[in-house]
């Protein structure tokens, strides 16, 4: 599992929500499904033409649902010889909106990882798109090490601030969009970055700038480009097969079916049916100016649609706000707006035939971060109108090939396209530019120039603000088995053997590793394991397997992933009432409760057990009674427990189970003894355990305590070809 520093780069894109494959996106048949998908598909693509560039992949959510194609429930599609995209299953096989995934995050932190190791190499850098992966790769990076860049492609304070001028309430865009949420994450994405990758100069100002960690070092302006093999221009003579002369005729067919005079100048838009687009102000301004009605059409290509009833809030509004325009306005035969369009061959041809007639496309949006639909107009010839925000100011001051215009008055619009389309001289030279300008400034191959030299500075420098975790994450990441112990009479109990089982632990080598499991709180238990001058673990499983913490020379990391896993259907208060009326449970003391455990004295009275388990399941709580040493009682998550926490990390490091030995002695040791992992009972064990003699996989232990360990590491041969001494 060792990188090979003479190999080229390993590069792992994330890009979590909407609908990723690699061959005809379906670009706006939903507001997750749009200019995100071809960027990072498009960038990949580039990367692999890169000689030091050795493997991509775009690892994204695996979705088998029969509303979506298969197509997306394959977890392995091969692009071409360097990039795969890579699907991993995350908040079940649904699909869903991106603001419903905020809670399956974790899920996805454990499950990339669990890839990763079994991949069998770290990759050199994790780079994500939008904060639902930036979220993932900062998990990612500092367990790892590895260098993080992110881009965010849209950021919640922006979008806050537009639905609050909107009229939406706080409580109604947080409720809806989990904004809140969005925007914390946000910022510790910008704090734990290494670079952020911006398409323009105002992105860094405008919107990173409303943000407290925006420090002017992290960020780089390194535009995308476009797919000049697709996006060509509108006069070059190429000889069309026979799919291609269909597809023309496809969409001939389609205007016919709206237009009356076909050969007018077209008026062209193509986006998602997001209000932000401001397809509605685009419709007005033809709608309000008979003389542009009497010179072009206007063809909107808004998105996929089947039943606009069955759609989603945003996408209905729009889409029927649309057709009640199209119908206010009487525009039927000037006005086109298909129901269907096919992203990878349509879009193109859609521009040239704009720029064949003499037309414009019009970019209306009322906020745009960049504005990739200006390049591939700009690519194919044609002309634009676009907003005078964000990311179109950069390109068109490149490009030339266009008006800015205040889309907010609808008369701007129409008159930036009356002054284009009426002066042949003007719209050649904005169709001019566009086309040279382009290949200049907007290139896949100018961008990953500019990016893998980022890379190689970011890989030179060293990752300097990544977390001091790191190294044992690198450790668990070459881990190949685990010892994991009980602390009170099993660890310790006997100096003689635990100074012993110190010697052993001292000279682990780095695939093998040390964690216990105890009933302690990780304050108290860390206390004990220096006040016995034990080595520190790896990894501390605490609180009777509620909590779970990563260590590395006494920097403690709590397990959010694990918090995230046990949370389900926990209700602590309701727990804590329930059991007050027993008045045999002694509550104790709060310096040993915590979240995920609620902790009571009691007597060793079987039928006294079974009342709170009753009340517990009369109640519809979902719980884990453990009770141990004969006197205590702890309450836990259904999900929680040492076992559980101890198949949990086998899982998220894919540690073989036969490769994990456990060792314990009383009754909160017992599930984790039982099953596949290898079981040590330390011989001073307590009658709790008695029932397990004779079962699969459990040894008893001839020694007692910390020799009880050694006995069992002994009995299963568990150091043999480690590389231990």
């Amino acid at each position: 599992m060792k990188q090979n520093k003479n190999i080229g780069l390993y590069i792992q894109l994330y890009s979590i929500h909407g609908l990723i494959r690699g061959y005809e996106p379906e670009l706006g048949r939903d507001a997750d499904t749009g200019g995100q998908i071809v960027y990072v598909l498009e960038k990949a693509k580039a990367l692999t033409e890169c000689p030091e560039v050795e493997k991509v992949e775009l690892i994204t959510r695996l979705i088998n649902d029969k509303r979506v194609s298969e197509d997306y429930s394959v977890p392995n599609e091969k692009i071409n010889e360097k990039f795969s995209i890579i699907r991993i299953k995350c908040g079940g096989r649904k699909y869903i909106r991106k603001e419903l995934l905020w809670n399956h995050l974790e899920e996805f932190v454990d499950k990339s990882i669990k890839y990763i190791k079994s991949v069998g190499r770290l990759p050199d850098l994790v780079h994500s798109h939008y904060a639902d992966a930036g979220f993932i790769c900062t998990e990612l990076s500092q367990f790892f090490g590895i260098p993080f860049i992110h881009t965010g492609h849209s950021l919640g304070i922006s979008k806050k601030k537009k639905l609050i001028a909107d009229g939406m309430s706080n409580e109604d865009i947080d409720k809806k969009y989990k904004i809140n949420h969005r925007i914390e994450v946000e910022e510790n994405i910008i704090h734990s970055a290494n670079l952020i990758v911006t398409s323009t100069n105002q992105e860094i100002q405008k919107q990173y700038g409303d943000y407290e960690n925006s420090a002017q070092s992290k960020f780089c302006v390194i535009p995308p480009g476009v797919n000049l093999a697709r996006f060509y221009t509108y006069d070059k003579k190429i000889s069309h097969d026979r799919k291609t002369a269909m597809l023309l005729q496809t969409i001939t067919t389609k205007l016919l079916t709206f237009f009356i005079e076909i050969d007018k100048p077209l008026i062209l838009s193509v986006c998602r049916p997001d209000k932000r687009k401001n397809i509605a102000g685009l419709i007005t301004a033809y709608g309000e100016d008979k003389q542009l009605q009497e010179k072009a059409n206007l063809a909107i290509f808004a998105g996929i649609r089947q039943d606009i009833q069955t759609m989603q809030d945003n996408e209905r509004e729009v889409l029927t706000e649309i057709l009640l325009l199209m119908d206010k306005y009487n525009l039927y035969g000037k006005m086109a707006i298909p129901k269907q369009h096919e992203i990878e061959h349509e879009v193109p041809e859609l521009y040239r035939i704009a720029a064949e007639k003499g037309g414009v496309f019009v970019n209306a949006a009322l906020t745009e971060p960049f504005g990739l639909t200006i390049i591939e107009a700009a690519g194919c010839g044609v002309p634009v109108v676009a907003t005078d925000d964000g990311g179109p100011r950069d390109i068109l001051k490149n490009c030339k090939n266009g008006i800015l215009v205040d889309v907010s008055n609808p008369k701007n619009i129409s008159k930036a396209i009356t002054k284009i389309i009426s002066n042949k001289n003007s719209w050649k030279k904005y169709s001019d530019s566009g086309i040279k300008n382009v290949r200049k400034y907007y290139t896949w191959n100018a961008h990953t120039n500019r990016y893998l030299s980022e890379v190689k500075r970011l890989m030179k420098d060293g990752v300097k603000n990544v977390d001091e975790f790191a190294p044992v994450g690198k450790k668990l990441f070459k881990a190949e088995k685990f010892i994991v112990t009980d602390i009170d009479n099993t660890l310790i109990g006997d100096d003689n053997s635990l100074e012993e089982f110190i010697g052993i632990v001292s000279d682990l080598k780095t695939n093998v590793g040390f964690a216990v499991a105890t009933g302690r709180t990780i304050e108290s238990a860390y206390k004990v394991l220096g006040e016995n001058e034990i080595p520190y673990p790896d990894i501390i499983i605490s609180s009777v397997g509620s909590e779970i913490y990563y260590n590395y020379k006494g920097k403690l990391i709590y397990s959010t992933g694990w918090h995230a896993h046990i949370n389900h259907l926990w209700n602590r208060d309701k727990i804590k009432h329930l059991l007050s009326q027993f008045d045999f449970l002694q509550y104790q003391g709060e310096d040993t409760q915590r979240n995920f455990k609620v902790s009571y004295y009691t007597s060793d009275v079987p039928e006294n057990l079974k009342k709170v388990n009753d009340i517990l399941i009369k109640n519809k709580i979902k719980a884990n009674v453990i009770f141990s040493h004969g006197q205590y009682l702890d309450i836990l998550p259904y999900r929680a427990s040492k076992g559980k926490a101890i198949r949990y990390l086998s899982y998220r490091w894919n540690i073989p189970y036969e490769n994990i030995l456990v060792a314990g002695d009383s009754g909160n040791d017992s599930e984790m003894l039982k099953g596949e992992l290898l079981g040590v009972v330390v011989a001073n064990y307590s009658d709790e355990l008695e029932n397990l003699k004779g079962q699969k996989r459990i040894y008893f232990a001839k020694r007692e305590y910390a020799g009880g360990i050694i006995d069992g590491l002994n009995f299963y041969n568990f150091l043999k070809n480690t590389g231990a001494n």
